[in-house]
């Protein structure tokens, strides 16, 4: 039988010290509804200081960055640090929705709360071959080879998410050894990121005239083997992943499997289902079967971020 712990929340389970939540370190108010999420704390700064006027949040705590501020239309958007890796996103994104969700005072969930909109700008790898480098990827749905979603036992969007999940067991299972300690191990889950913000995002994008594509984002659980770079003198579990899902047919009409990166996949998994409105974009800075390296990619990363800013002003005209 499935336990829900009972309100009011305890320490234990949502540690508040002196207002301010444990590993951001920032009270309710310092971040706003509307925000970017990035994995780099370097990132942050980048795109706060090309894109954001009058600061009036710039923390740093436990390597986690956030920098709150305005845009040039007035708009108040936080821009924060998820850290590499869906485990780390895990505890950020727990922390923006408590923020926004709960009382400090009382430790119970508010009755009303804003719906948030939250967008990863990241960096990718992109699987397809006529996929120009430095593309933008504006995520559809996301295929989870990590565990960390697996712990979140939301109920699939839609069928889609059902079918990309066979599609990406079967294609993983073909590759490994029968001999391998973990075969049948792999358990991919598939998210879908909210269809407002893929077509905020799309809008923007066509209206500041960039490269992009839409498709399906595969977040990997790490960067080396786990994305097919063999790289240590240990054999990797799933020889040329990489290559194998770039020929995979994702079963759904018009999507392809476009770009691997570590985040997206629990992002869209843990907002979805709680009403929040999640979506990411991110440029393709390599092509491995190409040999391919994007070494000067901060101006794509400035291009996905002004894309991603005025996605964020359209959901809020929205609203």
């Amino acid at each position: 039988m499935r336990s829900m712990r009972e309100q009011p929340f305890h320490p234990p389970d949502l540690p508040i010290i002196n207002d301010k939540v444990y590993h951001l370190n920032l009270s309710p108010g310092e971040l706003a509804p509307d925000i970017i999420i990035v994995g780099d704390p370097h990132r942050v700064t980048f795109i706060a200081r090309n894109f954001l006027r009058g600061i009036d949040v710039n923390k740093e705590h436990r390597g986690l960055r956030t920098v709150t501020g305005y845009t040039d239309w007035g708009q108040r958007v936080s821009i924060t640090t998820s850290g590499m890796g869906t485990p780390s996103l895990e505890i950020v994104i727990n922390e923006i929705v408590a923020l926004h969700e709960i009382d400090f005072q009382s430790m119970e969930r508010k009755e009303e709360f804003p719906t948030l909109n939250v967008i990863r700008v990241g960096t990718s790898g992109g699987l397809q071959k006529d996929t120009e480098l430095g593309t933008l990827v504006i995520t559809e749905y996301a295929v989870g080879l990590d565990n960390t979603g697996l712990f979140y036992d939301a109920p699939p969007p839609d069928e889609r998410c059902v079918k990309l999940e066979g599609v990406v067991k079967d294609a993983l299972e073909g590759v490994i050894s029968e001999n391998s300690r973990f075969k049948g191990r792999i358990s991919p889950y598939a998210s879908k990121a909210h269809p407002d913000v893929v077509r905020a995002l799309t809008e923007s994008a066509e209206e500041l005239g960039v490269n992009f594509k839409r498709g399906v984002t595969v977040s990997n659980s790490g960067f080396f083997a786990n994305q097919g770079r063999s790289v240590s003198r240990i054999p990797p579990t799933v020889p040329d992943i990489d290559v194998r899902l770039s020929r995979t047919d994702t079963g759904i009409e018009g999507l392809r499997f476009e770009n691997m990166e570590m985040e997206a996949s629990f992002l869209l998994h843990f907002l979805y289902p709680l009403g929040h409105r999640a979506g990411v974009v991110c440029p393709t800075i390599d092509k491995r079967p190409e040999e391919k390296f994007l070494v000067n990619y901060q101006e794509k990363v400035k291009e996905a971020s002004r894309v991603a800013l005025n996605a964020l002003r359209r959901l809020r005209e929205w609203t």
